[in-house]
């Protein structure tokens, strides 16, 4: 079944997971927007296991999800980073303890407040060696990038009424200036969430989430050989 309990350091934690057909694959966590872990996330890591990948998304609303905006802003306030860095770390062990498992390390996916965590996740959790970010999101301060293990990827539009262009252009020089192996795309004329096909805000750009999601699963898959 793709609902799982895995053991943390905080405790057991759920998420989905989905396999690759095969059995045998690299492996990359997959961190929710402030929806929760609904059909998106749900569908991002089908994707993944179709392309060959082990994929789990840690449920960090612990079995809640909603799409009103001013509760997904309360829950991610809410969320405790004590508690949600050993689930996110807790879920990068569990996918390199898979039978099947290959690779260097464990990739880290994430969107919007995901994207934050993703990052927080390559500088903190021993197992992350390659990270993707979609808008990149983080309330909760940040870790320290100089701690990030292996490359960084980007994807943010240049039309995100939530993070400007320019915002995202520091944050990149930002990372760069810790040393960081960071490659960040801008994409032209798009808004926040557009690779989330659930398409709440109304900015769904298939041509271009399709182009992120190419550059995402060639990064992954040399990233994590």
């Amino acid at each position: 079944m793709p609902e799982i309990e895995f053991p943390t350091s905080a405790g057991p934690t759920s998420g989905y997971l989905a396999t690759p057909a095969g059995g045998r694959g690299p492996a990359a966590i997959v961190l929710q927007e402030w929806w929760g872990v609904e059909e998106h996330i749900r569908s991002v890591c089908d994707r993944l296991a179709a392309e060959g990948f082990f994929a789990l998304a840690p449920d960090l609303f612990e079995g809640e999800a909603t799409t009103q905006p001013s509760e997904a802003e309360q829950k991610m306030m809410a969320l405790s980073m004590a508690r949600v860095e050993p689930q996110m770390c807790g879920a990068a062990d569990f996918l390199s303890a898979q039978e099947g498992f290959q690779g260097s390390g464990v990739g880290s996916l994430g969107f919007c407040l995901g994207g934050g965590l993703s990052v927080w996740a390559a500088a903190t959790c021993p197992k992350i060696t390659a990270t993707v970010s979609y808008y990149y999101v983080m309330p909760h301060g940040k870790p320290d990038f100089g701690d990030i293990k292996g490359p960084v990827l980007g994807h943010f539009g240049t039309a995100d009424q939530f993070i400007p262009l320019e915002q995202a252009q520091a944050l990149e020089t930002e990372m760069s200036d810790a040393g960081v192996e960071v490659t960040f795309h801008y994409y032209d004329d798009a808004g926040h969430a557009f690779f989330n096909e659930v398409d709440r805000l109304g900015t769904h750009d298939p041509a271009l989430a399709q182009l992120s999601w190419e550059r995402t699963i060639s990064f992954l898959r040399e990233a994590l050989a």
